[in-house]
């Protein structure tokens, strides 16, 4: 990579393409199991090509490109998102916490619109399961002394306009390119003394099942009768 460019965001085909390379690595044995489970979990949580640059620096496929677009994993698999886009659904619209808790999570539908208020409370949004009630979700969050987290699935464009008063509004999220055809969502609003977050992280039984893959694909075969 070039002295200007380690500081560009990374997108979820650059992560996959350094996760291959890792995988790849296990299978030669240049990697340990635990290594290589400590990079895995480095790759999907890097937001830019300088987070992932040192997670293949030490391996020779590494050094096939110096571009940020060697790092891409050309032809994979686009996510269905029109099956999660639902145009005309209703969808949740909101979710109140006063001195309490509210969560939404799992399989659920997100209104195009959706009203978090939060009064010394907190709450919780989950969309890596959710479906869309349309291509772009608003969502208004209001925190006065509480706080309110988003969670996006890899892919999610996402666009943080919110404010914040003695508290803030987490833009880390702000400005990844979302891949075509997945839905766009807005947060905005206002934190009082609270605190509104956004990340972005796979389910723990998508992060378990690649595990599972990587570990089955690597164990010994046994050999066939007259091999």
């Amino acid at each position: 990579m070039t002295e200007d460019l380690p500081e560009l965001r990374a997108s979820d085909a650059d992560r996959e393409r350094v996760v291959e390379i890792l995988r790849d690595a296990v299978a030669e044995g240049r990697l340990a199991m635990e290594e290589f489970d400590e990079r895995l979990d480095a790759a999907y949580r890097a937001r830019t090509y300088g987070e992932l640059e040192p997670l293949t620096a030490d391996l020779p496929v590494a050094a096939a490109g110096s571009a940020p677009l060697s790092l891409r994993k050309e032809g994979a698999a686009p996510t269905l998102w029109a099956e999660r886009i639902v145009d005309g659904a209703r969808g949740s619209a909101a979710g109140l916490a006063v001195m309490s808790g509210f969560q939404r999570k799992g399989r659920w539908t997100i209104g195009r619109r959706f009203t978090a208020v939060c009064l010394m409370g907190g709450g919780e949004i989950d969309l890596r399961e959710a479906d869309f009630a349309g291509p772009e979700i608003v969502i208004s969050c209001w925190a006065v002394m509480g706080g309110v987290n988003i969670v996006v699935p890899p892919g999610v464009d996402v666009e943080v306009r919110g404010l914040g008063i003695m508290g803030g509004f987490d833009s880390r999220e702000d400005g990844v390119p979302g891949e075509p055809g997945a839905p766009r969502v807005i947060v905005t609003g206002l934190a009082l003394m609270g605190g509104v977050g956004v990340e972005r992280k796979l389910l723990k039984a998508e992060k378990r099942r690649l595990k599972e893959e990587e570990r089955r694909r690597l164990e010994p075969h046994p050999r066939k009768e007259g091999d």
